[in-house]
C-alpha cells in the first residue's frame, strides 16, 4: 500500500509517479541524458513497477524521457530548444488571444484582472516567488477566459502546465518579480484603455522578456 502522505486521492498512481518523475525532470534534479532507473523509483515511492513503466510512457509522449532497448529510459529534460518553442506558440497565440480579450471582455473579467495586478504587486514587493506564480497563471487564465472562445482557451491550456512546471525553476527568481509585475500591469492598462495594438505590443514585450529570462537562468543552471 502506498501511504496517504505520498499520493493524494484525487489521481492514479500511475498519474502520480508521472507527475512526480516529470516534476524532477524539469527542475533538473535528473539531469539530461541520465538514467532513470524503475527500480529506484519502485523502491523510492514503494510501488510495484507496472504503473511506473506507464507512467514512462506517458513522459515518452510529453518527450520528456527517451527509451533505449535493453538499456532503459533516459532523461531529455527541458532543453534551450524547448525554451524557443514553446514561448514561440505562446508569442502568436496570446498576442492573438489579448486582442480578442480586450474586445470581447466583461466588466467582472476586467475587474479580476485589476485584482490579480493588485496581488502580483503585493506579493512581488514581498519577494514571494511561489503567490506571484501562482497569481501570473491566474491572470492568463483570465485573458484566456475573457477571449470568448472555448476553442482558443483549450489550445492554451493544453500546453500551459508543461509551461508552468519550467517556470518554477527558470522565471521567478527574487531579481526579475518587479519586472514582472510591470509587464502586467502595462497588459492591464492597456486592456482597461480598450486599445487593441497597445494590448499586443504589451503582451509581445512580456513574452520577449518571459523568453529571455529563461534563457538567461537555464544557461546559468548548465
Amino acid at each position: 500500500m502506498v501511504g496517504k502522505d505520498v499520493f493524494s486521492s484525487s489521481f492514479s498512481l500511475t498519474d502520480e509517479i508521472h507527475n512526480i518523475v516529470r516534476d524532477r525532470i524539469l527542475k533538473g534534479e535528473y539531469k539530461i541524458g541520465q538514467k532513470i532507473k524503475e527500480t529506484q523509483i519502485a523502491d523510492e515511492l514503494k510501488v510495484s513497477r507496472t504503473p511506473i513503466r506507464e507512467a514512462f510512457k506517458q513522459l515518452e509522449n510529453e518527450g520528456l524521457i527517451d527509451y533505449v532497448p535493453n538499456r532503459g529510459c533516459f532523461a531529455k529534460g527541458f532543453t534551450s530548444q524547448d525554451i524557443e518553442d514553446l514561448y514561440a506558440v505562446r508569442k502568436a497565440l496570446e498576442v492573438l488571444a489579448v486582442e480578442w480579450a480586450v474586445n470581447r471582455i466583461d466588466d467582472e473579467q476586467l475587474k479580476q484582472l485589476k485584482e490579480k495586478s493588485d496581488l502580483m504587486e503585493f506579493y512581488a514587493g514581498r519577494n514571494d516567488q511561489k503567490k506571484v506564480l501562482e497569481i501570473n497563471a491566474d491572470f492568463h487564465n483570465v485573458i484566456y477566459s475573457a477571449t470568448g472562445s472555448r476553442f482558443m482557451a483549450q489550445i492554451l491550456r493544453s500546453y500551459k502546465d508543461y509551461i508552468e512546471q519550467a517556470r518554477k525553476t527558470t522565471m521567478y527568481e527574487e531579481q526579475f518579480l518587479n519586472d514582472i509585475f510591470e509587464e502586467h500591469r502595462q497588459i492591464l492598462i492597456a486592456i482597461t484603455e480598450k486599445d487593441v495594438e497597445k494590448a499586443k505590443r504589451a503582451m509581445a514585450y512580456h513574452l520577449d522578456k518571459s523568453k529571455t529570462r529563461a534563457e538567461f537562468l537555464y544557461n546559468i543552471k548548465q
